[in-house]
């Protein structure tokens, strides 16, 4: 598995940034890919993706930690991917947003096309990085 990390303060309060987090209706408006994305019980969304031009649904399971401002997730169809969202208060008002992704390249490569290797990391790495950048807005600007 490869592991990718990164992280973006955002000027909301933990609990804010927490619960935006946890409406699946709008990982469209901040996970590039994401079609559409729905809960289906309590620790459980399915997303409907466009990546590397093909269309592809997910079903993912959600495991909190919410003592410890932790949401993890795993693929539980479709390619074995996973990771975290961990959020730490910076102050009352602000708060730091870590987002850790692991990913088998190849079964990345299978399911989605695309490149290999460094530039595949490359091309993911720039995606997180996009995505906690439309977080950081809808989680500021909507709350």
């Amino acid at each position: 598995m490869s592991t990718l990390e990164e992280h973006i303060d955002i000027g909301a309060p933990i609990d804010t940034a927490w619960d935006c987090l946890h409406r699946a209706e709008v990982y469209p408006r901040f996970l590039d890919g994401v079609r559409e994305a729905r809960s289906e019980g309590e620790h459980r969304t399915h997303l409907d993706l466009d990546a590397g031009g093909r269309s592809q649904g997910v079903d993912i399971e959600i495991t909190d930690r919410s003592m410890e401002n932790v949401m993890r997730w795993q693929t539980t169809s479709g390619p074995d991917l996973a990771g975290t969202f961990s959020l730490l208060p910076i102050d009352r008002e602000h708060t730091r947003v870590q987002a850790r992704f692991e990913y088998d390249p190849g079964a990345v490569k299978d399911a989605f096309g695309g490149p290999r290797g460094f530039a595949q990391a490359a091309a993911i790495e720039r995606g997180m990085r996009s995505d906690l950048r439309r977080l950081k807005q809808l989680v500021e600007q909507e709350g």
